[in-house]
């Protein structure tokens, strides 16, 4: 992706894109592994959705806050901080989960695992300074089927 291509418009297309295509997306994100990780804005307390790579360490479902390797951590991330509850969907399954984000020798055991399964992310660690966070995305409930819920949910209105 270029740096001409405004990065929200982007990620709208591919949330649409993967939702009518029951999870699957083509494009630079062709055969990628993805779910949508709907979290609470940490600000606002609006739902936030964002597409993000996901990959299966040890029978976890695990994402990283990689940010493409840039200086910040993104914005998902900061909610998840705030409020680790969240929805994910699969495009066949949507369900609760709880956003752990990991520390010490079990991030840095899952993110050489993360490395191994996608070495980009080794790359992504080596253009940044800052530790590249993983977490791990725990069900806490029963699988809503293929739709989510809701997007315009608003905990605590």
């Amino acid at each position: 992706m270029t740096k001409d291509i405004d990065f929200a418009t982007f990620q709208r297309q591919v949330i649409e894109e993967f939702r009518a295509n029951h999870g699957r997306v083509g494009g630079i994100l062709d055969g990628a592994t993805l779910v949508l990780l709907t979290t609470t804005g940490a600000r606002t307390g609006l739902p936030r959705t964002s597409p993000l790579a996901c990959l299966d360490i040890d029978g976890r479902r695990v994402v990283v806050a990689s940010a493409g390797g840039g200086p910040a951590n993104p914005a998902w991330y900061h909610n998840i901080r705030k409020n680790p509850v969240v929805t994910v969907e699969t495009g066949t399954d949507t369900y609760p989960a709880i956003a752990t984000v990991t520390t010490g020798a079990e991030r840095d055991d899952l993110f050489e695992k993360v490395c191994a399964q996608e070495p980009g992310f080794a790359e992504y660690q080596s253009s940044t300074s800052r530790v590249i966070p993983v977490v791990v995305l725990r069900p806490t409930g029963a699988v809503f089927g293929p739709e989510p819920a809701t997007t315009e949910l608003v905990i605590g209105q």
